[in-house]
C-alpha cells in the first residue's frame, strides 16, 4: 500500500470502475469487482473507513428490532432486513475471523412476562439463522436471575431474569482495511486515500468519463491534481451520496435521510462481563447496547435525524446524560459522568422514506439498500443499507456495473461469499500463544497483534527483530507497541496521525487522554517512516491535538 505509486497508476491509467468512497460498501465493492476481474480504482477524500464506517456499534446483526417491528406492525419488509442480516453475519464472521466474532447478548427483564415476550421473539431470531445456514450457532436461553449475574456481576439484582441471544461483533475500522488490502492483492486494483472529488469530466453526451480529484496529502510526485479515467463510475459516500449524486446530474431529486448517532466509552469493570448488555427500550422506543470492546465499555447509540455537514458529529452532554440515564437502572453501583473516557458520532446513511412515511422518525426507517442509475450522466450510487449487509450490497452494485460495461466485457458472478481475507488464510485461535513464544512479549499484547492482525502480525514481529526499539509500548495502560506505528505507514497507508491512533489501534475512542498522550511517540515513529520535518510533524501534533481537545470540549457543553 504505496501511497505515492498508487497515486502514479491512477493518474496514469484507464479503468473499468471507480469507486467514489472506501468505507465499508465502496471497500467491498472494490475487492467484489475485483476478484470478477475488472480493473479497480477506489479512493476517498480521508482515510480508509474514516467516517460511518468506523462509527459503528461493532455489532454484525440481523436485526432484532426489525424482527419486532415486522411482527407488531405487520411491516413483512422488514424479514428481508433480518434474513440477508443473518446470513451475512455468518459470512463476515468466517473470511475474517481475527477481526470478527460471536458475541453473546444479554438483555435484563424485571416481570416474568416481559422474559416470555423476549424469549419468544429472540426464540424466532435463532429459528431464522438456523434456517440460513447449516452451520451451528448458539442458540438464545432464558436465564436465572442468578445465572445472569453470574455472568454480568455488575447488573442490579432488581432484575427477574434475563434472555441470552448471540449475534456477531467486529473491529469496523480494521475490518474495511482488510476489505481494501484484499482487494489490492489482485493486480487490477489501485487506492488511495486522501483524495478529494471536485468535479466530473463527460464527453459531449453528458456520460462521465473522468472524476477531479484533488490530493489532500503530501506527494513527492507533485500530484496535487489527477484525473481518474474508467469506463463506470460508482458512488458509494453513504450519507454524502447526494452531493456526488448532484455533481453528476444537479437535476437528480435528495435521497439520503441521515441519521445521527453517538457512542461513549466506560471503563470495563462498568459492565464487567465479556457478555453485552441489550437495553431493549428506551424512553423514545430505541434500543441501545453496552458492548465490551478492547477492553473498554462502549455504550450507544442515539439515533435523532441531522443534516449532512463537513463537521463531524460529536458527542456532547445531552447525550452522555441521555446513554447514561438509559443504563443506570440496570446497574446497581452508581454511574456519573466522571466516568466516560471517550466518545464518537457518526451519521447513518438511510433512504428517505416513502411519502406516506414522510412523518416518521429515522429509526423507523429502513436500513435496506438501493442501486440507482443515472441514465444521463451514467453515474450508478449505492444507497443505503448497513454494515453487516455490506457484502450482499457490493455484490448488487457490481452486477448494475456489469450492465454498464463496454460491449465485449462479460462479467462473472460474485465470490466473495468464500473469500477469506487478508490476515485470515494462516489464522488459528492459537495464533496469540505463537506469537508470544516466538517474540517473548505479553500475552496481552500477543492476543491483540492476533485479533488485530490475523496471520500478518508476523510482519510486525520482524519489525521488532530489527528494531528492538519498536517492542516499546505505545501507551502504559494499552498493549499497542511502536511496531505497529512502522506497520501503519509503510504497509496500511496511515498518513496522518489519526489515521492510526483513532482508526489502525483504536485509541481515539477507547480513551481521549491516552490518545492524546500518545501523540507524541506516535508522531515521532511516523514522521521518521514517512520522512517528515521536524516543522511538519509539530504541524501534525497541533492539528490532531486540536481535534482530542474539542471533543473532550464539546463533550461538556
Amino acid at each position: 500500500m504505496n501511497r505515492n505509486a498508487q497515486i502514479q497508476r491512477l493518474a496514469e491509467e484507464t479503468f473499468d470502475l471507480c469507486i467514489i468512497g472506501a468505507g465499508a460498501s465502496g471497500a467491498g465493492c472494490a475487492l467484489d469487482a475485483a476478484s470478477r476481474g475488472l480493473k479497480v480504482a477506489l479512493i476517498d477524500q480521508a482515510d480508509f473507513g474514516s467516517a460511518t464506517s468506523s462509527k459503528s456499534t461493532k455489532l454484525i446483526h440481523g436485526g432484532v428490532r426489525y424482527l419486532e417491528q415486522a411482527f407488531k406492525k405487520w411491516d413483512f419488509a422488514q424479514l428481508k432486513q433480518v434474513k440477508h442480516g443473518l446470513l451475512e453475519r455468518r459470512i463476515l464472521l468466517q473470511n475474517a475471523p481475527h477481526l470478527a466474532q460471536p458475541l453473546g447478548i444479554i438483555t435484563p427483564v424485571f416481570h416474568w412476562w416481559e422474559g416470555l415476550y423476549y424469549r419468544i421473539g429472540l426464540k424466532l431470531y435463532d429459528w431464522f439463522a438456523h434456517n440460513r445456514t447449516d452451520q451451528p450457532w448458539p442458540s438464545s436461553k432464558w436465564l436465572s436471575k442468578k445465572e445472569a449475574l453470574a455472568l454480568a456481576p455488575e447488573l442490579t439484582p432488581g432484575i427477574h431474569s434475563a434472555i441470552l441471544y448471540y449475534d456477531g461483533q467486529l473491529n469496523d475500522s480494521r475490518y474495511t482495511l482488510a476489505l481494501v488490502q484484499t482487494a489490492l492483492q489482485f493486480p487490477g486494483t489501485v487506492a488511495a486515500n486522501y483524495l478529494a472529488l471536485e468535479d466530473f469530466e463527460k464527453d459531449t453526451s453528458g456520460k462521465i468519463t473522468g472524476a477531479m480529484l484533488r490530493n489532500l496529502a503530501p506527494d513527492p510526485g507533485g500530484n496535487t491534481h489527477i484525473i481518474v479515467k474508467a469506463s463506470v463510475f460508482l458512488n458509494c459516500t453513504g450519507p454524502y451520496s447526494d452531493k456526488v449524486r448532484q455533481l453528476a446530474n444537479p437535476a437528480l431529486p435528495q435521497r439520503m435521510s441521515p441519521s445521527k448517532g453517538v457512542h461513549l466509552t466506560l471503563p470495563a469493570h462498568i459492565l464487567n462481563s465479556r457478555h453485552a448488555l441489550l437495553i431493549p427500550k428506551t424512553a423514545d422506543g430505541r434500543m441501545v447496547f453496552a458492548i465490551p470492546f478492547e477492553g473498554k465499555t462502549i455504550l450507544g447509540t442515539t439515533d435523532e435525524p441531522c443534516g449532512v455537514s463537513p463537521n463531524e458529529p460529536m458527542l456532547q452532554s445531552r447525550d452522555i446524560l441521555f446513554l447514561l440515564d438509559t443504563l443506570r437502572p440496570y446497574l446497581q453501583k452508581p454511574l456519573d459522568q466522571k466516568a466516560v473516557q471517550a466518545g464518537f458520532g457518526g451519521i447513518r446513511p438511510l433512504l428517505a422514506a416513502a411519502p406516506d412515511r414522510q412523518d416518521k422518525q429515522t429509526k423507523s426507517l429502513l436500513r435496506d439498500h438501493e442501486v440507482e442509475t443515472d441514465p444521463n450522466s451514467g453515474l450508478i450510487s449505492l444507497l443505503g443499507g448497513k454494515w453487516t449487509t455490506y457484502r450482499v450490497m457490493a455484490q448488487d452494485a457490481v452486477d448494475m456495473v456489469g450492465k454498464m460495461l463496454p460491449v465485449g466485457k462479460v462479467l462473472s458472478k460474485s465470490g466473495t461469499e468464500h473469500l477469506v481475507l487478508i490476515g485470515a488464510r494462516q489464522y488459528d485461535t492459537g495464533l496469540a500463544g505463537q506469537l508470544q513464544t516466538r517474540s517473548g512479549l505479553p500475552a496481552e499484547t500477543c492476543r491483540h497483534l492476533a485479533h488485530h492482525y490475523g496471520d500478518q502480525a508476523s510482519k510486525l514481529l520482524a519489525l521488532v527483530e530489527a528494531d528492538v526499539r519498536l517492542i516499546q509500548r505505545i501507551h502504559p495502560d494499552f498493549p499497542f507497541i511502536c511496531a505497529e506505528i512502522v506497520y501503519a505507514a509503510r504497509y496500511e497507508m496511515a498518513v496522518k496521525l489519526r489515521d492510526f491512533i483513532a482508526r489502525r489501534i483504536r485509541m481515539e475512542i477507547l480513551d481521549w487522554e491516552a490518545a492524546r498522550a500518545s501523540v507524541p511517540v506516535v508522531a515521532h515513529w511516523m514522521g521518521i517512516e514517512l520522512g517528515w520535518t521536524p516543522e511538519y510533524r509539530e504541524q501534525q501534533q497541533l492539528e490532531y491535538e486540536a481535534i482530542l481537545e474539542q471533543f473532550i470540549r464539546q463533550s461538556k457543553l
